[in-house]
C-alpha cells in the first residue's frame, strides 16, 4: 500500500531539538541473520545505563555531549 510523502519542518525539527531518523535494514531475513551472528559472535553493545530514577542525569549527559556510548535507562533489578 502506498503512503503519501511525509511533511516535516525543518525549522520545527531544529527549534524543538526533534529528530527525524528511518533504517534501511534489508528485510526481515537478513536482520534474523545479523541478531543471529551477534549472538554467535558475542558482539555486544556499548552503552551506558542510567536508572530510571536519575533520568535527569541520563538527559544532561546526551544532551551535552558526554556521553561516550548510546543512553540507556533501565528499570527494576
Amino acid at each position: 500500500m502506498p503512503r503519501e510523502p511525509l511533511s516535516i519542518s525543518a525549522i520545527g525539527i531544529v527549534m524543538q531539538r526533534r529528530v527525524v531518523q528511518g533504517w534501511a535494514s534489508g528485510t526481515a531475513m537478513d536482520s534474523e541473520d545479523t541478531l543471529r551472528f551477534s549472538a554467535r559472535s558475542g558482539v555486544r553493545p556499548m552503552i551506558e545505563k542510567y536508572p530510571l530514577e536519575q533520568v535527569n542525569e541520563a538527559y544532561e549527559q546526551m544532551i551535552s555531549g558526554r556521553a561516550r556510548f548510546r543512553v540507556v535507562l533501565t528499570m527494576g533489578a
